[in-house]
């Protein structure tokens, strides 16, 4: 078979085997996120270009080299997000949540683009899980939106991450350390690649995250940005630490981290993975008390992370770390005749409607051919319904797990299933050794339990 086309470079399909990973990881996000005070905000995939250029700023590699960047049939110059910050705060702007009670605490599950040479961890098209807390500005922020990155790794059971932090300060203190970039890369000037010979001037600290090797390795003797921070930067970082020691989060001080997005001020935090390549920063994140505005607020705080979906993934799969199962067919119903396809299309319904998988025949299959394909989509239960069946009123349950086989009648079917399910369930928990009683199990089935 030929296929017209293929996926683009740098993208990739989830497919019905893998999706229910990205499902179960949204999940546990959106639930931890809630538990923090976080509720959901959603923006355009692509927004006006000058967004991202006052946003994340001119001189990183993003918007100088990485953003998909195209004039619509307007002449608009349009940009699909490379990062969702800035389209967050575009919309807290716009909608005027600064007018509600602060924080406003805002999550955000969404994809993003970025042309960049695709590897392990790194796609032009990526997922990533984002929060934002806007108007608050004390270093208690700064520490809770760490916990909250921490608290999800370790629901994920995910270990063996570094987490690492540090200030890069305010524009104020800035000042100086910027003077002493300058003066250390001029003496490199002959060999800073030409996009750094730019920066030079314009944001030398942008240096600091080139990714070429020869500018990298000149970085490593740059003077560090602690040396130069003010009192109150200094204070800030100090109180971070001490609301991370407070909560027992484990952290590294690591003065050349300065993220590659302009808006950072302050505190600048990493978690690091060695199991994963090159692209180790699993979620990365700071504070930006700036932001707001730049982007034409009034002076407020904030300061959130991103995730990447696609590298905290590759994580779990690297280091072992299993998914829950996919949820398996609860039933399957074999029909046999024309009569029997409509009952079973009725108690699937049913079924269904309590909030259990169940499935029949759809493409015209005969006995055999059902049969094999309920065992492929791990179906629990299995009824045969043929005329026999319907002429009598009753059908036979089979267990698959154990082959066990129950009679029972049709006309109230869907509720004697229900108990059916709730008293294996309780047999399979016994022979583990746990106990559980029938009203906790049926509230789990999503029905009462009978008999």
């Amino acid at each position: 078979m030929a296929v017209i086309t293929n996926a683009i470079k740098g993208t990739q399909d989830t497919l019905p085997a893998e999706s229910y990973k990205v499902q179960y990881l949204e999940s546990a996000m959106r639930e931890i996120a809630g538990n923090f005070g976080y509720r959901e905000m959603r923006t355009p995939v692509f927004e006006h270009t000058e967004l991202f250029q006052r946003g994340v700023g001119e001189t990183t590699d993003v918007v100088q080299k990485e953003m998909y960047t195209f004039l619509d049939k307007g002449n608009r110059s349009i940009t699909l997000r490379p990062e969702g910050t800035a389209g967050a705060v575009r919309a807290f702007l716009e909608h005027g949540l600064f007018n509600d009670a602060l924080p406003q605490k805002i999550f955000y599950l969404t994809s993003c683009y970025r042309y960049e040479k695709p590897q392990a961890g790194r796609l032009r098209e990526f997922h990533q899980f984002g929060v934002e807390c806007f108007g608050a500005g004390k270093p208690a922020a700064d520490a809770e939106v760490i916990s909250l990155a921490n608290n999800l790794f370790n629901f994920l059971g995910i270990e063996n991450l570094r987490l690492e932090i540090n200030s890069i300060g305010c524009p104020e203190c800035r000042k100086e350390y910027h003077k002493a970039l300058k003066e250390y890369f001029e003496g490199y000037t002959d060999k800073l690649c030409d996009t750094c010979k730019d920066r030079l001037d314009r944001n030398p600290m942008r240096i600091l995250d080139c990714k070429s090797p020869v500018c990298s390795e000149i970085a490593k003797g740059a003077p560090v940005v602690t040396d130069y921070l003010c009192d109150d930067c200094r204070n800030h970082f100090e109180e971070v630490q001490r609301y991370l020691d407070a909560m027992d989060i484990k952290y590294q001080l690591n003065p050349q981290i300065v993220r590659g997005l302009d808006y950072y001020t302050r505190t600048v935090f990493e978690f690091v993975s060695d199991n994963i390549g090159a692209q180790g920063t699993v979620c990365g994140g700071g504070r930006y008390d700036g932001l707001i505005e730049e982007m034409g607020g009034s002076p407020l705080p904030a300061c959130g992370f991103g995730l990447g979906m696609e590298r905290l993934i590759l994580l779990m799969e690297k280091t072992g770390i299993s998914f829950p199962e996919e949820k398996k067919c609860d039933i399957y119903v074999v029909s046999m005749g024309e009569n029997a396809g409509y009952k079973a299309a009725a108690i699937c319904r049913d079924l269904r409607e309590e909030g259990m998988y169940a499935d029949y025949d759809t493409v015209g299959r005969g006995f055999k051919a059902q049969m094999k394909y309920a065992n492929k989509i791990g179906a629990q239960y299995i009824i045969v319904l043929g005329d026999d069946e319907i002429q009598s009123g009753n059908v036979k349950v089979k267990n698959m797990s154990d082959g066990s086989e129950r009679e029972m009648k049709i006309d109230d079917f869907t509720e004697n299933f229900q108990s059916i399910v709730i008293k294996d369930a309780m047999k399979d928990f016994e022979s583990l050794g746990f106990e559980m009683d029938k009203e906790t199990l049926a509230a789990i089935f999503g029905g009462e339990e009978n008999g």
